[in-house]
């Protein structure tokens, strides 16, 4: 079943209108509803394609958010062969918000780690919706410690609305442990790429992707602060999120050209839910190639590389 956003809806009823054709010709042998189902599905069809033609700001949030869309543990099964987790941050508990470990893409070894929302209630309560907690983070760090030692390759897959914002993470040091991961980043001398699977959300997302190559789904996004949460700051009202969206310049496409992404990998027309075995190819394949750039670099060239990324940001700049 298909789960249609906001402005989707339209798409739905027509979508909704050809299945109902179709269940009433199973019904009935003698019914012929082919040629009417057909139009429909063109017109869907057409549909679909002027709602995704040029999605504002803050449709492509509602895209990124979409419940369907693939996510870490979608990635990891069908990408990382020989995938053996590795839990807890050898101080206070596991976080099942980040999951990790040792794995092979393709023949390389390397150490994947990623935010995982869940699939359903009770997974998503069970990993916070995607939102680490300090134990996370430590557990982050630990897992690109082992990386460096070993010489492995960090893949980071990030999908978060931010870091969880809850008494017990803040007593338990949340900025520090988001601090110490965007620190231990900078410090690999390994390569270090990310992609941006869904929601790149605050210092929630910086703390994985601070690294040699950072790449963003078309649909998804990345920002300092959700368009909600800007917009509770700046004007005093939630409902304001469409302006803060278009403020953030939180899209893949603006962020290539501010210098913060380097890559825009394609959904599939409708989002990344609508072909979930296409997207997650593309996104294994865009993993070698950049993987395959930062091969034969010393790692004082690739601390020096990803040192100097950072420092330049902010030198581009989008036109008002």
């Amino acid at each position: 079943m298909t789960n249609y956003l906001d402005f989707e809806r339209p798409l739905a009823e027509i979508e909704g209108k050809a299945e109902e054709l179709r269940a009433m010709a199973r019904q009935n042998s003698e019914m012929d509803i082919e040629e009417e189902a057909k139009a429909l599905d063109k017109k869907a069809a057409d549909m679909l394609q002027d709602l995704y033609k040029s999605l504002s700001p803050w449709r492509k949030c509602l895209v990124a958010r979409h419940p369907d869309r693939p996510h870490c543990k979608d990635y990891i099964e069908a990408l990382f062969n020989e995938y053996t987790p590795l839990a807890g941050d050898r101080n206070f508990a596991d976080d099942h918000a980040v999951m990790g470990g040792l794995a092979r893409l393709g023949d390389r070894a390397v150490m994947v780690i990623g935010h995982e929302k869940g699939f359903d209630t009770k997974s998503r309560i069970a990993r916070n919706f995607g939102m680490a907690r300090p134990e996370g983070y430590r557990k982050t760090i630990r897992l690109m410690d082992i990386a460096d030692r070993f010489g492995l390759p960090v893949v980071t897959l990030v999908d978060t609305p931010g870091a969880y914002p809850g008494k017990g993470a803040e007593e338990r040091g949340q900025s520090e442990a988001i601090a110490r991961s965007t620190e231990k980043c900078l410090q690999l001398s390994v390569p270090v790429v990310s992609v941006i699977i869904g929601e790149g959300g605050s210092g929630g997302a910086v703390a994985f992707a601070t690294a040699n190559r950072v790449a963003m789904l078309e649909h998804s996004i990345y920002s300092v602060i959700s368009p909600e949460g800007c917009a509770s700051i700046l004007w005093k009202d939630a409902e304001k999120m469409r302006e803060a969206a278009e403020a953030l310049r939180l899209t893949a496409q603006d962020l290539i050209k501010l210098g913060v992404a380097d890559r825009t990998i394609p959904e599939p027309l409708g989002g990344a839910h609508r072909n979930r075995e296409t997207v997650i190819a593309d996104v294994g394949l865009a993993i070698e190639e950049l993987l395959a750039e930062l091969d034969g670099k010393s790692g004082k060239k690739l601390l020096e590389e990803r040192r100097r990324k950072y420092l330049d940001l902010g030198s581009k700049g989008l036109a008002a």
